[in-house]
């Protein structure tokens, strides 16, 4: 009873602590707020992108800097290091009232340790794992000078043509709310301030994940009720645990941007949520209200989005251009530019800005922090458990030691720039670990490695498929390395097709016909329709973009050295015309209850043999033998890991996946 009694005095010193804290910092900004004019206040709300000042003198340079010194700017992106970060600190530091910048960047998974991406460390449903390498990233930003970072991103994603779901968590609401929080913890830690973290951003607030044909930029439609049971509870799940902003989206959602809505932010995020951090613009999204057909002109947007809530523009010079004229005008009131202003200053006094403006910029910890190998070996264990095994016949894998002779064909076998995939901030792929080099490393001298390209990733001709075959029938199995193009996912990079491009199917089928089995890997930053190879591989893993440590990873799961224990977040669906495809789909009332037989059912009369089930969470698609999301939720709460084992026998017609959960 003692020990109960002195936990509750304790842990009401802490909140007593925090709420004297917060008073003290709404104190310092009220004073501030009060000297500052009307233009420094707006200038607070006014984000450029640097660029520019780390190159050449230019007049767009000369430009930025005068705005900066003049206090006209609170916050720059695409600034890095400390040796550039403390330049332009510097110049905002002679501004009349010295307030800080903030310096923000998209670190999305990983800064200079490149992490898998996104959606592929959901596939870990690793929790802490998941959380560790967004404190990984923001360690080494923080260290090189960056406050904030535009990430994690939690938008719902069930169209796999949409390329940006290879920065998401996939496509279930529990899922990417847990692993919402774990990245956020992750970035931030348990308290803003600490320098081996960073503000984090969710984003894109919100439902961008639902455009329509999965095209980028499109505009969104949906019920209240699909938005509140789908779309929002990863959001809700990231103000829960105390993300420091939001980034609203590009998308319109019922026709109304939602960098306008004022459902979005005012009614939704600052009052039923009762959320005290500041909200964002996506880039140039409250100039892009005019091409939507929403404002007039600029003048027009400004308005529609102070109004709405978005407290800081990126990169549109509407606020900057127009919000002194309205609030002059009488269009805008005082208030609301008050009240965003606020909200921007407690996070840079939270962040401890005002008492050292360089405390993240700093030489010595910048040098320390980039050269930390642990950093490397956490990145491989991450992205170890983040490859799936989707299919293993008669035990092919792990590879057992009567292989002598392994050929690696596939235009992805060398790859390193590609592993890296999109939204990286550095360039270098040197120490990227491809597939051969990983396997050399792994097997020694016990295995000899072959190689044939085959195939570029884009090719129309088949000139390389002859020598591919030749090292195929010289060799004791075949590992194929296909897939996608590392930059044909991400932002702008939807696609009307998603199956393998180029002649990489042909070159599999031919490698095939030699009667050698076939290991394939695929990779890529979406699902991809792989039907030839889901039939006739022996073996599949997926293995999405995995990062700095992509060949390594691999060489531990197909060695048998570590078990593949990643599992899909996002269905895989086997035709393009079942977009949108996802396990937790409503029931219709006429099920297919017996396969072909499709009379007046829901189903496709071009396909009424085919099986009913794909790649995914091991559901059925027109019953739940059992609910993955009912065990998702348990293995989370619990802490724990879902483990598949390489043994094979799972029941697919039924539905079920290549291993027992």
């Amino acid at each position: 009873m003692k020990k109960y009694q002195l936990f509750l005095c304790l842990l009401g010193l802490n909140v007593s602590i925090a709420s004297a804290q917060d008073k003290h910092i709404d104190k310092r900004v009220d004073s501030l707020l009060r000297l500052m004019s009307l233009k420094e206040k707006i200038g607070q709300l006014n984000q450029y992108s640097g660029r520019e000042l780390t190159g050449p003198v230019s007049n767009r340079k000369d430009e930025l800097l005068k705005d900066i010194k003049a206090g006209m700017v609170g916050s720059m992106l695409n600034v890095k290091g400390v040796k550039d970060t403390r330049a332009i600190q510097a110049v905002a530091l002679q501004s009349r009232l010295k307030i800080p910048l903030l310096f923000s960047l998209d670190v999305v998974h990983g800064y200079k340790t490149v992490f898998p991406v996104p959606l592929a460390e959901a596939a870990s449903w690793n929790m802490d794992a998941i959380r560790q390498s967004a404190h990984i990233a923001a360690k080494e930003a923080a260290a090189s000078g960056i406050h904030w970072t535009f990430a994690p991103m939690v938008d719902i994603a069930r169209d796999p043509r949409w390329g940006r779901v290879m920065e998401g968590a996939g496509e279930d609401p529990y899922l990417g709310s847990a692993i919402a929080r774990a990245r956020i913890l992750g970035f931030q830690g348990e308290k803003l301030g600490g320098t081996d973290a960073l503000m984090a951003c969710v984003k894109h607030f919100a439902a961008y994940g639902a455009a329509f044909a999965g095209r980028d930029y499109n505009p969104v439609d949906m019920s209240e009720q699909m938005l509140h049971e789908v779309y929002l509870p990863p959001f809700k799940a990231a103000a829960d645990a105390g993300v420091a902003t939001f980034m609203n989206s590009f998308n319109t959602l019922n026709g109304i941007p939602a960098t306008a809505s004022t459902y979005l932010q005012r009614d939704i995020l600052k009052k039923d949520w009762n959320y005290k951090g500041f909200v964002v613009s996506d880039w140039g999204s409250v100039r892009e209200m005019i091409p939507w057909g929403f404002a007039q002109n600029l003048a027009d947007a400004s308005e529609f989005a102070i109004t709405a809530g978005s407290d800081m523009d990126m990169e549109s010079g509407a606020y900057i251009g127009e919000l002194e004229n309205l609030v002059k005008s009488g269009k805008v009131k005082p208030a609301l530019i008050d009240d965003a202003v606020k909200r921007i200053l407690y996070k840079k006094f939270e962040l401890g800005l005002f008492d050292d403006p360089y405390k993240f910029s700093d030489f010595k910890r910048e040098e320390l922090v980039m050269k930390d190998p642990e950093h490397a070996r956490i990145a491989r264990a991450v992205a170890t458990q983040s490859i799936v095994l989707l299919k293993n016949e008669k035990n092919l894998l792990p590879l057992n030691a009567g292989i002598k002779k392994i050929a690696l064909i596939g235009p992805l076998v060398k790859a390193k720039a590609d592993l890296a995939s999109t939204w990286t901030v550095y360039a270098d792929t040197a120490n990227m670990t491809n597939v051969y080099d990983g396997l050399q490393q792994k097997l020694g001298n016990k295995v000899e490695l072959s190689y044939a390209k085959g195939c570029e990733l884009n090719d129309t001709v088949s000139t390389g498929f002859n020598l591919a075959v030749k090292t195929a029938e010289a060799a004791d199995v075949v590992l194929m390395v296909l897939g996608e193009a590392g930059d044909m996912t991400g932002e702008a990079k939807s696609r009307a097709n998603i199956d393998l491009p180029g002649r990489q199917e042909a070159l599999f089928n031919a490698v095939k016909a030699t009667g050698k089995k076939v290991i394939v890997v695929l990779m890529a930053g979406r699902p991809l329709v792989f039907n030839a190879i889901a039939e006739k591989a022996d073996a599949i893993v997926y293995a999405f973009w995995l990062g700095a440590e992509a060949g390594n990873a691999l060489a531990d799961v197909l060695s048998g050295a570590e078990n593949p224990s990643g599992k899909l977040p996002l269905t895989f669906p086997r035709s393009l015309g079942q977009i949108p495809l996802f396990y937790n789909h409503a029931n219709t009332g006429r099920p297919v209850t017996k396969p072909g037989d499709i009379r007046y059912k829901s189903a496709y009369i071009d396909a009424p043999n085919s099986p009913l089930y794909a790649f995914g969470y091991g559901l059925s698609y027109t019953s739940f033998e059992y609910s993955a999301l009912n065990i998702a939720q348990e293995v989370i709460k619990k802490g724990e890991s879902l483990k598949l084992s390489f043994k094979s026998g799972g029941d697919q017609k039924r539905g079920k996946s290549e291993a027992e959960f």
